[in-house]
């Protein structure tokens, strides 16, 4: 299937052509289709599966430009995925023919300019943060009640950042015949309600990814026990050579930490967390997207809530909270069928946690650093397997034990005696090993 299938209007296609989109993902031709006929749709699938242009693509092709109101409301719940969703949807509006007109609502920014350029005109296409459209709706600047289609996008995370309020508010002045898209990566029980009350009979789609991160992606795990952390990442960073590198930790104080290490070792780092003003992240933005740093060190804002372009190199450096953003995270990179590394720091805490991302059907390469190299590494659990193989071992001495007490010819009497004794001979030596480890690790805490 290509996109000609859906029959767009031509300007369609030659925005398409602009940034080499040449055929559909499994989402795009699962629900373009459905959202052409006017059907309100629940679509579920996983970041970087094509869900922007999955809605853009049919409601922007239905947008009547001669009509000077608002046609299509979509809200997003952060600033940046608002902002990505509108730099996706102007670069399709600018090919048509009346200008279709695009804007942008999120906080951060003047609302006062905004209500007076709404008094002038409305937008055909209205983008934004849930709580920027609604003040703006209730400062009668902006009419949303001629919309014929809106877009929850992200729909869970809308939820887990408690703006659900503000888009149930704005849903309640939308007309009762509307078409209503809503996309997530995932639909919690809590999101059902709101999903129930404004939506009759939706088509529903689960799109399963092909592989929980993408083929393209080798998945690194370095135990980080013994090391220093922060010089751990700053090694890391410098070996591998990154095009560009997102460096993950859980909290604004542990980002700002890294971030002061990596500069004071000459690295020139971009940071990004809920502390940074809103003008400066957009300016951060811009000159990490104009490669002007190599180096990104973010909270978990950025492993959903921005598209940054070619991302070589993601790195943990701590284990996400929230083990389903460990996904998020790595899917930064080895997008578009390119090639990334991402690597996981760990510590023992962290054993049951990377066992969990495991379940999800991760799988992990062991690495270490040594003489200023990333080579190979003992896998965490080797010690474990090691304790299995050793109790199999004695499964199959008991076995020859019971054998020896049968009548059975003399030659396989001594080969008996002979395994039991090398078995017991094995066994006395790595008691007499770990003996020794315990007694030179007393002397050293002595000293």
């Amino acid at each position: 299937m290509n996109f000609k299938t859906f029959e767009f209007k031509d300007f369609i296609y030659t925005a398409l052509e602009e940034i080499n989109f040449k055929e559909p993902t499994t989402v795009q031709e699962r629900l373009i289709p459905i959202i052409k006929k006017g059907r309100s749709v629940i679509g579920q699938s996983q970041t970087g599966s094509g869900k922007t242009h999955t809605f853009l693509l049919p409601l922007i092709s239905k947008i009547n430009p001669e009509l000077n109101e608002v046609q299509v409301v979509i809200t997003a719940p952060s600033r940046e995925l608002a902002t990505q969703i509108y730099n996706a949807a102007a670069q399709m509006a600018k090919f048509s023919e009346p200008m279709i007109r695009v804007s942008n609502f999120v906080g951060g920014t003047d609302k006062e300019r905004q209500i007076d350029k709404l008094k002038n005109q409305q937008p055909h296409i209205v983008i934004g943060t849930p709580g920027r459209i609604l003040d703006l709706m209730n400062e009668q600047a902006l009419f949303v009640h001629t919309a014929k289609q809106f877009v929850v996008d992200e729909a869970d995370m809308t939820l887990d950042m408690g703006f659900l309020n503000e888009v149930d508010q704005i849903d309640g002045r939308l007309p009762d015949k509307l078409q209503m898209l809503v996309f997530s990566a995932t639909i919690p029980e809590k999101l059902k309600p709101f999903l129930k009350k404004y939506m009759e009979s939706p088509h529903q789609e689960e799109i399963k990814a092909k592989a929980v991160i993408s083929d393209t992606i080798d998945n690194w795990l370095i135990s980080t026990k013994g090391q220093d952390k922060n010089k751990l990442v700053f090694d890391l960073l410098t070996i591998g050579h990154p095009y560009l590198a997102i460096v993950f930790a859980n909290t604004k104080t542990r980002v700002d930490e890294i971030s002061d290490y990596l500069k004071a070792q000459g690295l020139k780092v971009a940071k990004i967390h809920g502390d940074i003003q809103p003008r400066e992240r957009k300016r951060i933005m811009k000159q990490v997207q104009n490669l002007e740093y190599q180096y990104v060190v973010a909270t978990d804002l950025a492993a959903r809530g921005i598209d940054i372009e070619g991302v070589s190199h993601v790195i943990n450096a701590e284990i996400p909270n929230d083990l389903e953003f460990f996904i998020h995270r790595v899917g930064r990179t080895g997008r578009k069928g390119l090639s990334g590394t991402a690597i996981t720091l760990y510590e023992p805490s962290d054993d049951e946690a990377v066992s969990l991302i495991e379940k999800m059907g991760i799988t992990f390469e062991p690495k270490a650093i040594k003489d200023g190299e990333i080579v190979d590494s003992f896998d965490r659990k080797r010690r474990e397997k090691r304790t299995k193989k050793a109790d199999e071992l004695d499964i199959e001495m008991i076995g020859l034990m019971k054998k020896k007490k049968k009548k059975i010819k003399p030659g396989y009497k001594k080969k008996i005696k002979w395994a039991v004794a090398e078995k017991n001979k094995q066994k006395r030596k790595v008691e007499r090993r770990a003996s020794d480890r315990a007694k030179r690790k007393s002397k050293k805490q002595t000293y």
